[in-house]
């Protein structure tokens, strides 16, 4: 049988993990997992570009926001990311566009010299948690193993059984591996070497 869905998961994860009673825990493994997932993977597939407004040189990160992967400002230019401290007394108060820099600030973006135009923001999203009316997402469709290894390993630790949680572990990393060396084969897999320094 193939894993297609929230509820192929369910049945295939208490099948490997030989515990048939473990449906009314389920959303509780899920969201163990996920959280881990979010926490570790970064693959293409999590990549999102979005547009971000600001007022006085903030605005509000997206709700999936885990992790900058470019910031551009109003006129296309990526900005760098420093610390705050250092965007705080590189740039004090000054007004400016475009945007030079920018620094994570809980849940927002701030951007120095302040500026009111948009930032486009490409990040790495969430991955989007799988329930009973999202019954799939990217991540069950590429890498259905990494679910199912990353919810028996949840499962067996909620088991108190160690050798089975350490079997599970492994094949999750060996999961993990394998969908991130796809992901660097479809990034990169064509690219060209570039030496950089001075042509002679």
């Amino acid at each position: 049988m193939t894993i297609s869905d929230y509820a192929s998961l369910l049945v295939d994860a208490g099948e490997y993990s030989g515990r048939e009673d473990i449906a009314h825990n389920f959303p509780r493994f899920l969201g163990l997992a996920e959280l881990k997932l979010n926490r570790g993977l970064r693959v293409a597939d999590m990549e999102v570009t979005d547009e971000i407004s600001l007022i006085d040189g903030e605005g509000a990160l997206p709700a999936d926001f885990l992790e900058a992967r470019e910031v551009k400002n109003a006129s296309g230019i990526p900005i760098r990311a420093i610390s705050l401290q250092q965007l705080t007394n590189s740039y004090m108060d000054r007004v400016g566009t475009p945007a030079a820099a920018y620094a994570i600030v809980g849940n927002t973006i701030r951007v120095r010299p302040v500026s009111e135009n948009d930032l486009t923001v490409t990040y790495y999203a969430r991955i989007p948690a799988l329930t009973p009316s999202n019954p799939t997402n990217w991540l069950l469709e590429k890498a259905a193993d990494v679910y199912l290894f990353a919810l028996v390993n949840e499962i067996a630790i909620w088991g108190k059984d160690v050798e089975g949680a350490t079997a599970a572990q492994q094949l999750l990393m060996l999961a993990i591996s394998g969908l991130k060396i796809e992901d660097e084969r479809s990034r990169w897999g064509n690219a060209q070497m570039v030496v950089g320094g001075v042509t002679p």
